[in-house]
């Protein structure tokens, strides 16, 4: 890869090819813990070994080129002293937004910059988080004043939240961060305390399934259901002043305010919450137990309470769901990513991986009319300097 990256690198940007410089940040997904990372609760993503692969050489001048391998008809350009948020330069503003902050605490030169990414975009597997990490990660690691991960993570949220304009949590950053092989990290996003827990699947693997119903998360109901949120947590403080967030709720909490909340809709997105962040504890127990069987079921509960309560699966993922879970073999099964299109995360048995998929797109094509595409995956490291 390094070899073909630099070639390509070369046939976009010609010139001194000792100056430049390799960077990696991996996509991720989430195993369980949905939509409760903007709520002070827990999640449990990982990262993958497919990501944003970025070469990148310095220039001389305050100028940054951009080009990405998945949007070829698209390359971006813009100076130092240009840093606005521009509608046409699409997924240029990730990279955009990047230098704007980095810029605050660091004195960057410009730069050429070419992308190669294999996480399928508007997927839900966090492929603007990954390349707004190799972006930041890269440039400072360039500039000589690297940055510490959480502050990477904390940096890439603040793009996304103000200068991309979606009220993203700290997850994906995080995940994109500080995975690591083999390992899921249990995060609790109130304190930001995060624990690497091994991933032992042994006789399973993990397979995502895109359900190729792509989805703009700036133009879904993401920013609504935080909204919602934020709703139920304030006619819940007026009884239970001291809670400063869903996440800190345990079930039986939730039972004795739930009354509080007027508004049967945002009561649901409530319950979500609060039973989703029970689930991820659960699951914590029972994968340090070994128990996939038990964690796979946690997974389904977590989809239909995504379905049910939060509303943020939709016909297809619903689709997925429905299919994967009736085949033999696969133990878990859930919508991943804010939803609304996106991927599913199965655990399949490896001898049946073949059968889940003939089975899964023969349900999903007759019902949908949609060609789902597969990824059996590998858990790998977070983001990292190649060369």
């Amino acid at each position: 890869m390094e070899k073909e990256m630099i070639e390509r690198f070369q046939h976009y940007f010609p010139g001194n090819n000792e100056e430049i410089r390799l960077f990696f940040a991996p996509g991720r997904v989430n195993l369980i813990g949905e939509h409760t990372d903007y709520n002070g609760g827990f999640v449990f993503p990982a990262a993958l070994t497919m990501g944003t692969y970025m070469a990148a050489r310095p220039r001389n001048d305050r100028e940054f080129h951009l080009f990405s391998e998945s949007f070829p008809d698209e390359p971006v350009s813009f100076s130092a002293g240009e840093l606005h948020f521009q509608n046409e330069d699409r997924w240029g503003n990730y990279p955009k937004g990047v230098v704007r902050e980095l810029l605050k605490n660091v004195e960057l030169s410009g730069a050429d910059v070419y992308y190669y990414g294999n996480i399928p975009n508007g997927a839900g597997l966090s492929s603007s988080a990954s390349i707004g990490m190799v972006t930041a990660f890269g440039l400072s690691k360039m500039a000589g004043k690297p940055f510490r991960t959480l502050q990477l993570a904390k940096l890439i949220q603040h793009v996304e939240n103000n200068f991309i304009g979606v009220s993203t949590g700290i997850m994906d950053q995080f995940a994109v961060g500080f995975g690591r092989k083999d390992h899921a990290l249990l995060l609790d996003c109130s304190t930001l305390e995060y624990e690497k827990v091994p991933l032992v699947l042994g006789n399973y693997r993990l397979v995502i399934t895109n359900t190729n119903k792509r989805r703009g998360l700036a133009d879904s109901k993401y920013n609504e259901r935080r909204a919602e949120c934020e709703q139920g947590l304030e006619a819940i403080r007026k009884r239970k002043k001291d809670v400063q967030s869903l996440g800190e709720l345990s079930i039986d909490e939730f039972r004795k305010v739930q009354d509080m909340i007027e508004d049967d809709k945002v009561l649901r997105r409530v319950r979500h919450v609060v039973t989703e962040n029970e689930r991820v504890n659960l699951a914590r127990k029972v994968l340090q137990k070994g128990d996939l069987v038990v964690f796979g079921e946690l997974m389904k509960q977590s989809h239909e309470s995504l379905r049910d309560d939060y509303e943020v699966t939709g016909p297809e993922l619903d689709a997925l769901f429905n299919a994967q879970k009736a085949v033999k073999g696969c133990i878990g099964t859930r919508m991943t990513g804010a939803g609304f299109g996106g991927c599913t995360i199965s655990i399949v048995q490896n001898d049946v991986i073949s059968k889940f998929k003939r089975q899964v797109q023969e349900a999903y094509e007759k019902e949908t009319g949609l060609a789902p595409v597969f990824y059996t995956c590998e858990i790998g490291d977070g983001v990292k300097e190649l060369r």
